[in-house]
């Protein structure tokens, strides 16, 4: 059920949400909690779950600053005078939001990408390096997904993962997760395969005890979709035909969130690739031309 409280720990907790949003429970009952939600309604459901439960938001711990993570920041904060707590480069995006359409689209954003599902309101983020932020949860960086991600750990272990992976049935269905560093993911993955922790919580998959099969998983399908971009880029191709035969391809349907959030992770493929020397680019008749090194 959706905004369900569950619990993992002596402290910890999370609500069951489409991107599961934590609670840390301290013995004066104060709480920080990791995300806020995807908007305004999400938030006003967690305040009544903390309300019903007699504890006082002490602080909200962004782990990025997705719209789905930071969506209800503003409203509890505004509520609660909670501190805001978010990665280095995260708390620019936190705090201006407009950053991130502009980010996918690569220039100003048209209305169809300045909305909720891309852009959050604003709230006022300090950085995770502040002096004041809580001693009892530990800081896991996690870049790759997004710039400067982070997952934390409370002390109970029980470690939130944010959007480091999918689940396998979110992989089957939407063929490709969204990622901004291809080779710092590979490296976040493998790092959280050797990860242990009484439970861990990825943010769009299940709670789990065991993460490593989940983690192997999605590292193969990062591999998968650079196969697919080598075997298509056999031929020369610009980025528009290399972005129309993944989206036939995988099935996908294009519109402007597909096209920012696809195009934008395949053009990261494109550059881990071109950094590794798999792949070659240039120019031909005032186009980008990529191809395949043989």
């Amino acid at each position: 059920m959706m905004y369900e409280l569950k619990q993992v720990g002596k402290n910890t907790y999370y609500i069951e949400s489409p991107a599961k949003i934590g609670i840390y429970v301290m013995e004066d009952s104060s709480v920080y909690l990791i995300d806020s939600g995807n908007d305004k309604e999400a938030a006003k459901k967690v305040k009544k779950i903390l309300e019903a439960k007699n504890w006082k938001l002490k602080a909200i711990l962004n782990t990025h600053s997705n719209a789905d993570h930071i969506g209800g920041n503003r409203y509890l904060q505004n509520q609660t005078h909670c501190k805001i707590y978010a990665p280095a480069i995260e708390d620019a995006f936190t705090r201006h939001p407009i950053l991130e359409p502009s980010f996918l689209y690569g220039g100003y954003p048209c209305k169809d990408l300045r909305h909720k599902f891309l852009m959050a309101k604003e709230s006022d983020a300090t950085p995770i390096t502040d002096p004041d932020f809580p001693k009892e949860i530990e800081i896991l960086p996690l870049p790759g997904h997004f710039m400067n991600m982070v997952g934390y750990k409370t002390k109970d272990e029980v470690i939130f993962l944010a959007d480091c992976l999918s689940s396998k049935q979110t992989l089957d269905k939407y063929q490709i997760s969204f990622i901004y560093d291809v080779e710092a993911y590979l490296k976040t993955l493998e790092t959280v395969k050797n990860l242990q922790a009484k439970c861990f919580v990825p943010s769009h998959a299940n709670a789990c005890e065991e993460i490593s099969t989940l983690a192997e998983i999605n590292i193969q399908k990062v591999y998968e979709i650079a196969n697919t971009i080598l075997a298509i880029c056999q031929n020369e191709t610009t980025e528009a035909e290399l972005l129309k035969t993944i989206f036939d391809t995988y099935d996908l349907t294009m519109n402007f969130e597909q096209y920012v959030l696809v195009g934008s992770t395949i053009r990261s493929y494109l550059s881990w690739l071109k950094d590794t020397g798999k792949i070659d680019a240039f120019f031909q008749d005032n186009c980008l031309v990529w191809k395949t090194k043989s």
